[in-house]
């Protein structure tokens, strides 16, 4: 559950450092590029500890890990696209993450 926790903070740190500057659209480029960077420290500050920690303890495998993130990573951006930057779900976005999803299933399936 650290390694999930680790993994959700991360993802709204690198969510803001990539898309967070999309709401301020007079803001120069490499001012944005300096800001991203800044908040992105902190998202590699919470990553690499996730990874470690679950890969060390051998509760996930590397893909596991990985798709993990990748499904994490949709639902924060989800929420911050709706939320913050006021875009909506289309269907065909949930069908996506349907699909997501399916790849978690066959990760974390053990077939024999």
């Amino acid at each position: 559950m650290r390694t999930v926790a680790l993994l959700i903070a991360s993802n709204i740190f690198m969510t803001f450092a990539w898309y967070g500057n999309l709401k301020f659209k007079e803001l120069p480029l490499w001012k944005a590029i300096l800001i991203s960077w800044g908040i992105a420290f902190f998202e590699y500050c919470l990553m690499v500890p996730a990874n470690r920690g679950g890969y060390f303890s051998g509760t996930f495998s590397a893909a596991q890990l990985k798709i993990t993130q990748e499904v994490v990573t949709l639902i924060v951006f989800a929420l911050f696209s709706v939320f913050y930057l006021k875009e909506g779900l289309r269907w065909n976005y949930a069908v996506s993450f349907f699909f997501i999803l399916c790849a978690v299933f066959f990760a974390f399936r053990k077939f024999e």
